[in-house]
Parts: structure tokens; C-alpha cells; sequence
């Protein structure tokens, strides 16, 4: 018997269902239902639009209703809204928006991906004209017609996640005077503070005037107030503060919505009712490290549940692991990515564990292009097992964080991580890889070799007097270095040990780690006992401090930055 199947949603979970119920079953009927305009549109790739880097909003178009007739045989309606499913009669009631004509779908089975809206707060100013939300192709096409159509110099952003970072520095690279405003202590909460801090130090290089510690309050006709009273002059307004799941179609049918407010779905994505599936970004998923339900609004996911429902309508079980939260996004002349856990959600969920911060050359570093990549890896005390990374840098960022991702699937270790053998070429990396260094070095620290602190924690050392021992060269010890630091390059080191005290903790630091590193292990080898290497060392440092020195006007504990 041919099977009826209606989709609520024509992008990234609603056309991937029915692309794969259409190979699975040539005679099918599928019939997409999308309330907007446009089905299966890149809404990853909206704000690359503002700057020109996509100059044609409609490539970002990627399919349209007759492409979906002609190659797939799927029926998709543009501008037609489900309004209520009916599920003791399996129907839906559609309403044609541009005519007003209300209809009845009958359906064998249902799959919502009605995805999630933006948050508006509701405060004065918030119906503007000049206010806008980034979540469709439409909306974007909204705001860079009103940017083009009115004098628009001064634009503030609202939200330092991925969408409010990618729309800030897009309209940036067009040339505007932009202010990103986010009310946490730091944009993009999926990495630590202390990696946060580097993509700070980029915004504000590239002339992004970043407000973190507080929120919107008002908005007016060419201003907007803070919470903290801070007036910022705009022409623009465009919030990205966050997403809710749009629920309000399953809880008016009677669908179960889990304890983060999305629709509640079992292993195979099936809601309370077994004719209705749900999938993308209005549901809730299991989260693999934390055993517990999340929300996860990311593409990737988004299509392997629909494949999955797709399956499992056809009697195709498959294994749900649950999801980690993998993303990349890159701000400006940086690659940033993460997978898994940062150290602090780990800790606020009462799991055991420590991570390390290590710098390594993305590639050879006598090859062109070479730069430093940061590395943050969170793992389980006292397992080792691997629950969490960052990555930035100049380089491939995320292929680091991707290897992390394969091996946090698969339940790996920092033992694992260690023997993970890659590819390897001057060009590309480095022989022992950065993965493999922050694998050692999580290992040295698992096994009690040596003792470690974090840039977070040097501060709060510096003002208390305590002893730092920089085993740089004189040169470099010269060009910056921490206030009141000992200078012994690691060259002079073992000829000058009377100079170093025995009595007090030693902080040792050079510029990345490496130096240190050894240092410490010459100390120890020496009878030293109190000997702590700084993960991160000197350009971790002032890449930690800058930001905050810079925006708060408070004393540096550098004598100079030095970032090279």
C-alpha cells in the first residue's frame, strides 16, 4: 500500500527526510509544507550575504519547488501553514498564506521539522522598523535592503553566539561601524574563558567594538541602552540573542514537549504519538557525555535524524548514540571549533576532570603560512577518557577538532589520542601533530609528572607577589615579560640553579610551553619540589590578559604584549 507522508519544514531535517523517504520508496507520496517563501535554503551561510562574500542572496536558494518535483517527485507548498494536526483522524489543516484558503491534508505518517524562532525580548523599541532578526533567507534579504536603502553607518548587534559573531563580523567586513553586545562574560559560551579571550583580542583587532557583561534594555530611534546605562548611537539593531524550539503546532495536538521545553522524541525521533516524528531544532536529543536530554541547534544532527526517521518508517532500526555538539565558526582571520564538553559545563554537571592548554605550529614552522594553533583539551579524571576540545588559530582548526570529535564517538582516551596515528606532511602539519602534543601533555599531567596552572590563574599570582621564572632568551625576556619575572633562559638554567629558591613556589613559564616544559623536568630532575609549569606560557598570557586590560583600562601585569 502507498504510503502518505506529509513534512512540516522545507529545510535542513525537512528536506533531508524527504529526500531520503523518496530512495527508499519510489512511490511514496511526499508532500513538504514550508510557511516561508523558499525550501532548503543554507541558513548556515545567511550572513555571509552582508558582506558579499555570498553576493547573490539567491544562491543561497538551494532547491525550489519545481527542482523538488522534477528530480525527487516531492510536492513541496511554499507559503503554507500547518495550523493544526488532527490526530485521531491523521489530518492537518494548511493555510495558503497568500490566499487565506484553509485545506485538510490526510497523512500515514508525520514529520515535524518546524525548526526554532529568535528570541525577542520584549522591551521598548522592539517593533522599530529598524529591527531585525537573522533566520531565513528573507530576512536577511530585509536587512541588507534596508542597510542599502537608508544612510546606515552605526549597527549593533545583540548576541555573541555563533549567529550574532558571524552577522557582526560580515557586516564589519562591509564596512560599517559594528558593536556586538552579549550579556555573558564572553561570546561564544561553547569555548572556555580563557580560549574566549583570543577571539576578543581578534574582534576588537578588526575594529568590532565588543561588549561583553551586559544586555539589552532599550531601543530607540538612534540609540539603544544597556542595562548598565551605556548609550551606543545606531542606525541598526539586529538581535541574535538565542532560539526557542517552535513548539506551539505539537503542544496545541497534544504532543509531549521534554523538561528543556522541545518536543519529546524517542531513540528513533518518534513523538508520543507513533504516526508523528519530530526532528532538527524543535526537538530535544540525548547528550552522549552528560546522559541527559539537550537542545542542539546544528544542521549536522539535524539531517542524520531525518535520515534516521526516514529508516525507521521503513522498518530500519539504527543505533542512537545521542549527540556531543560539534561546531566550527571562523571569526575574521581565525578558525575556531569545538567538540564535546568545555571545562567548565563538565564541572557544573559534577563530572571529575582537568584539561590542558597547549600552542603548537599548525605546520612546519619553516613553511610559508605557518602559524600557532591553540588547543584545549578536557578530559576525565581519572580515566583519561576525552570529553571535550577547542581549537583556534590561523590554521586548520577544525580538522584538529574533527579528529577529537571521531575519537570522543568512540569513547577514546587521552592513551588513544596519543597513538592516533595521522597524515603527515611539512605543508599540512607537523609530525607529532598538536593533538598528539595535547594528548602527552594531558597524560603528564594525568600521571602526577608535573604540577600546572592556568593563564586564568596568573593574575591573581602576579598581584600577590609570587614567584615567576621565565626560561625565555634575554631578547625575548626584553620585547615583554611578566612583571617582576625571574629571567634564566633554559640555555643558562642548570648553571644558575642557586638563584632560583627552594622554599617557595616556582611559576615557569617561556613562550608556548615547550621550553618550560623541559625546564620544569631539569628542576624536578634537580630537587626541586614546588615547581608548576604555566600551560600557555607567555603568549597565552597576554592573549588572556589584553582584552580585559584593554576594556576595563586596568594595569597590565605585562610590561609589553607581545602576541608574535
Amino acid at each position: 500500500m502507498t504510503k502518505k507522508i506529509l513534512i512540516v519544514g522545507g529545510v535542513a531535517g525537512g528536506a533531508s527526510a524527504a529526500a531520503r523517504i523518496r530512495r527508499l520508496d519510489e512511490q511514496a507520496q511526499i508532500i513538504m509544507f514550508e510557511k516561508g517563501p523558499h525550501v532548503s535554503f543554507s541558513n548556515c551561510a545567511l550572513p555571509f550575504h552582508l558582506s558579499g562574500i555570498v553576493e547573490n542572496s539567491e544562491k543561497l536558494i538551494l532547491m525550489n519547488p519545481h527542482s523538488f518535483q522534477t528530480k525527487y517527485n516531492i510536492e513541496a507548498r511554499t507559503n503554507q501553514e500547518v495550523v493544526a494536526i488532527h490526530r485521531e483522524r491523521k489530518m492537518i489543516a494548511v493555510k495558503n498564506l497568500k490566499t487565506g484558503e484553509e485545506y485538510e491534508e490526510s497523512y500515514d505518517y508525520l514529520i515535524l521539522s518546524p525548526g526554532a524562532r529568535p528570541i525577542i525580548p520584549q522591551i521598548d523599541g522592539i517593533e522599530l522598523p529598524h529591527v531585525f532578526t537573522v533566520r531565513n533567507v528573507v530576512d536577511i534579504q530585509n536587512l541588507q535592503g534596508y542597510i542599502a536603502s537608508n544612510t546606515v553607518q552605526n549597527i549593533a548587534v545583540i548576541g555573541g553566539g555563533f549567529i550574532g559573531v558571524e552577522v557582526a563580523e560580515n557586516l564589519r567586513l562591509a564596512g560599517h561601524h559594528v558593536a556586538l553586545v552579549e550579556f555573558a562574560p564572553q561570546i561564544m559560551t561553547p569555548f572556555d574563558e580563557d580560549m574566549a579571550q583570543i577571539m576578543h583580542k581578534e574582534m576588537t583587532d578588526k575594529g568590532v567594538e565588543l561588549i561583553v557583561g551586559d544586555g539589552l534594555a532599550t531601543i530607540a530611534e538612534q540609540h539603544i541602552t544597556l542595562n548598565s546605562g551605556k548609550r551606543l548611537a545606531v542606525d541598526v539593531v539586529v538581535l541574535a540573542i538565542g532560539v526557542r524550539p517552535e513548539t506551539a503546532l505539537a503542544t496545541e495536538a497534544g504532543l509531549a514537549l521534554g523538561e528543556l521545553g522541545g518536543i519529546k522524541v524517542n531513540a528513533h525521533y518518534a513523538t508520543n504519538d507513533p504516526a508523528i516524528y519530530a526532528v532538527g531544532d524543535a526537538i530535544e536529543v540525548y547528550h552522549q557525555l552528560l546522559h541527559k536530554p539537550t537542545r542542539l541547534a546544528l544542521a549536522g544532527p539535524a539531517q542524520r535524524q531525518a535520515r534516521a526517521v526516514a529508516n525507521h518508517i521503513y522498518g530500519m532500526t539504527q543505533l542512537n548514540k545521542g549527540v556531543i555538539g560539534s561546531a566550527s565558526i571562523q571569526i575574521f582571520d581565525l578558525a575556531c571549533a569545538a567538540t564535546g564538553l568545555n571545562k567548565r559545563t563538565a564541572q557544573q554537571a559534577g563530572l571529575q576532570v582537568d584539561s590542558v592548554y597547549v600552542i603548537a605550529p599548525d605546520k612546519v614552522g619553516l613553511m610559508p603560512g605557518s602559524n600557532p594553533l591553540h588547543l584545549k583539551l578536557v578530559f576525565e579524571v581519572p580515566t583519561g577518557k576525552i570529553v571535550g576540545a577547542q581549537a583556534i588559530g590561523k590554521g586548520n582548526a577544525d580538522k584538529r577538532i574533527d579528529v577529537i570529535a571521531t575519537l570522543i564517538t568512540m569513547g577514546g582516551t587521552l592513551e588513544d589520542l596519543k597513538e592516533l596515528e595521522l597524515s603527515y606532511s611539512p605543508m599540512f602539519s607537523t609530525a607529532k601533530d598538536v593533538v598528539n602534543i595535547g594528548a602527552l601533555v594531558g597524560l603528564n599531567i594525568l600521571y602526577g609528572k608535573y604540577e600546572q596552572i592556568q593563564v586564568s590563574d596568573v593574575r591573581p599570582l602576579v598581584e600577590q607577589g609570587a614567584y615567576f621564572l621565565d626560561v625565555r632568551e634575554i631578547n625575548e625576556f626584553a620585547q615583554g615579560h611578566i612583571k617582576g619575572a625571574k629571567n634564566i633562559p633554559l640555555s643558562e638554567l642548570r648553571d644558575r640553579l642557586d638563584e632560583i629558591p627552594r622554599d617557595v613556589p616556582v611559576y615557569v613559564h617561556c613562550r608556548s610551553g615547550q621550553r618550560s616544559y623541559n625546564a620544569v623536568m631539569a628542576l624536578q630532575g634537580n630537587g626541586f619540589t614546588n615547581i608548576k609549569n604555566v600551560a600557555g606560557s607567555f603568549l597565552g598570557i597576554c592573549l588572556h590578559e589584553y582584552f580585559n586590560d584593554y576594556t576595563k583600562q586596568r594595569e597590565p601585569i605585562v610590561t609589553q604584549y607581545n602576541f608574535k
